[in-house]
């Protein structure tokens, strides 16, 4: 069973995703506040990292790069869920190493599924 690391504050969305994902199959770890992120993800060793970028403690950003940074953790797939959309958030998200960057507000939750089982089909980037 595949391993699914979601870092989301909105406890309605937390709801919604975990739900999700489990139905999809997928054993889901969660964590609320982003100064806990990149310990779990080390802990958890994930298959996949579902992060938001707008987080209590700590920014997605700074959690990106923790966890690309680390040996331990850097070839984990790190999946950005956000609804900051800009051009400029999404070429950076992809620049520090996200697999891929999905804007909530432009995909549903079984959408959402569906673009990480596909990222998590594909080969990982040889580091």
């Amino acid at each position: 069973m595949q391993k699914i690391v979601l870092v989301e504050d909105d406890p309605l969305l937390i709801d919604i995703y975990s739900t999700k994902f489990r139905e999809a199959g997928f054993q889901v770890a969660v964590v609320d506040r982003g100064d806990a992120a990149a310990d779990r993800v080390t802990k958890e060793k994930p298959d996949l990292v579902v992060l938001d970028i707008v987080l209590p403690q700590k920014d997605g950003w700074e959690i990106l790069k923790s966890v690309k940074s680390n040996p331990k953790t850097k070839n984990i797939k790190v999946v950005i869920l956000s609804n900051l959309g800009q051009k400029e958030e999404i070429e950076k998200g992809m620049g520090l190493g996200a697999a891929g960057y999905l804007i909530k507000a432009h995909y549903t939750p079984s959408q959402v599924v569906k673009e990480i089982r596909k990222i998590l089909q594909e080969e990982s980037p040889q580091a």
